[in-house]
């Protein structure tokens, strides 16, 4: 029989929760702990599910993918942004190279597979796809199969930004749901060599929830009605992922794997705010209510660097010649970020207090550099403080999301677990240290004795992509549209 890789993603999935917290409450993740190679998975910086899993699944880091975030800037202009999707996908994906080996494949929700490319096998598009009316799977008939399984396929809850918790907890569930019942349906019914799902719930509950479990947290409350909310959550997942796994010829390799892991949300650093009052942002006139960072808010002859809000901080500098109206000559570059980054680094909280920022040098870390990258990399608080973007707070500190509700930022360390699903034990439950996102797509490409091509996974980068694909007016607007919707902008 010939070998079967599947990889079961859940976006989020925290180490701490799954190995040590609950780890007695997760007989299904327990026995593929205990019978295969486990431990933290050290995810992508930044750790954010655009572009971590592209990154998983290509073994390229951000800046070989030319993929910073959900919105990317497509020029040096100051208002030239595009939004990612399986346009920016560049490299070959595992399935694309499983294909050129006579493989089919099965992806399911993996993000930045939306609008969906042609593969030997069987597509269904990710988060970001607007609606079950969109072309959101290859083949285009297949969309007709899933309503026919599972009704109106949930791509994502609604709105996760939100105090609804109740209705918001009901849409995390059915969509766990769903999403399992489709994978069953696919794996049992449908052809396939290496099978990859994806399942949003656990990040959304983290975003939503973590508050109420976390006595670290600051609007933690004790005793309160939804102490157990991610808990309980975390056993049904388990028990779905149990009655996948139930589906699997034994000898299939199994691999589950989150993109990153979760912290709680101290609070935000208004970023965009502190380079006002530093001096380097200048605005064209006073901003009093808090709005949305523009560049036409901007004095641009006098501004030298600008920031972006997110769950990490981009910073960009206005240099000479690169922007339309930079002043930072070339000259002065490397010194601007040298002085922003001790600046940044040494910013505490609202009491003095350090709370341990750190920033990061593309160059340095990355293997290549495509399109346009940030000037400086920003870990408020090591990611327990969210970067604020936006404008008008009056002050550099803020303890309500400019987006929305959100409990949760992102950690640096996923979950990876790997053993047979159900034949011989591939391990005794060794715990590894030393795995990287980027390891993944080696991994799965030699269990079916498949080489990696130059330059995937921690190795040099290989060939330069082709040209980015134009978006259409239309395309732009709707994942403007859809990223609204889910709080991102």
């Amino acid at each position: 029989m010939s070998q079967k890789v599947c990889v079961i993603g859940l976006d989020c999935a925290a180490p701490e929760l799954v190995f040590d917290l609950w780890s007695d409450l997760l007989p299904n993740l327990r026995k593929v702990r205990d019978r295969g190679v486990w431990g933290p998975l050290t995810s992508t910086i930044p750790p954010i599910t655009v572009p971590a899993w592209m990154c998983m699944m290509t073994g390229k880091d951000p800046g070989a993918l030319g993929i910073y975030g959900f919105r990317n800037r497509r020029d040096h202009s100051y208002d030239g942004l595009q939004f990612a999707s399986s346009r920016l996908v560049h490299e070959p994906t595992l399935w694309d190279i499983l294909g050129e080996h006579g493989k089919r494949s099965i992806a399911l929700g993996v993000p930045l597979t939306y609008p969906p490319k042609p593969m030997n096998g069987l597509l269904i598009g990710d988060f970001l796809a607007p609606d079950t009316r969109s072309d959101y799977t290859y083949p285009p008939e297949l969309k007709v199969e899933i309503e026919e399984v599972v009704g109106d396929y949930l791509f994502d809850t609604r709105e996760f930004r939100t105090e609804d918790k109740e209705r918001l907890l009901a849409d995390i569930y059915a969509m766990t749901r769903q999403r399992f019942a489709l994978a069953r349906h696919l794996a049992t019914t449908k052809p396939w060599d290496l099978f990859i799902m994806v399942e949003m719930g656990p990040d959304r509950i983290h975003h939503a929830f973590w508050k109420y479990f976390d006595p670290q947290h600051p609007k933690y409350v004790a005793a309160n009605p939804l102490e157990h909310a991610i808990r309980d959550y975390y056993v049904a997942l388990d028990a779905e992922i149990g009655s996948f796994l139930s589906v699997l010829e034994p000898d299939t390799r199994l691999l589950i794997v989150s993109d990153h892991g979760a912290k709680r949300m101290d609070g935000g650093i208004c970023f965009n705010e502190w380079l006002i009052q530093e001096g380097y942002l200048v605005l064209k006139e006073p901003v009093t209510e808090v709005s949305k960072f523009s560049p036409a808010l901007v004095d641009w002859s006098r501004t030298r660097a600008w920031g972006d809000g997110g769950y990490y901080g981009r910073l960009f500098l206005n240099v000479e010649g690169r922007e339309p109206n930079g002043i930072v000559p070339a000259s002065d570059v490397e010194s601007l970020r040298t002085e922003l980054t001790a600046r940044l680094e040494a910013l505490g909280d609202e009491h003095g207090k350090s709370i341990g920022t750190r920033v990061f040098r593309p160059e340095q870390t990355y293997s290549a550099m495509r399109n346009v990258a940030p000037d400086l990399i920003v870990y408020f608080g090591d990611l327990h403080w969210r970067s604020v973007g936006s404008i008008g707070h009056g002050t550099v500190w803020t303890h309500d999301n400019d987006t929305g509700p959100d409990d949760a930022n992102h950690a640096q360390e996923g979950i990876f677990l790997m053993a047979n699903a159900g034949a011989a034990p591939l391990g005794d439950g060794q715990r590894r240290a030393d795995l990287s996102i980027y390891d993944i797509a080696p991994t799965v490409l030699d269990a079916f004795g498949i080489t990696p091509p130059p330059g995937m996974g921690r190795q040099a980068i290989g060939a330069a992509p082709k040209p980015d694909d134009a978006y259409t007016a239309e395309e732009e607007a709707e994942l403007a549209r859809r990223l609204e919707d889910l709080g991102y902008l």
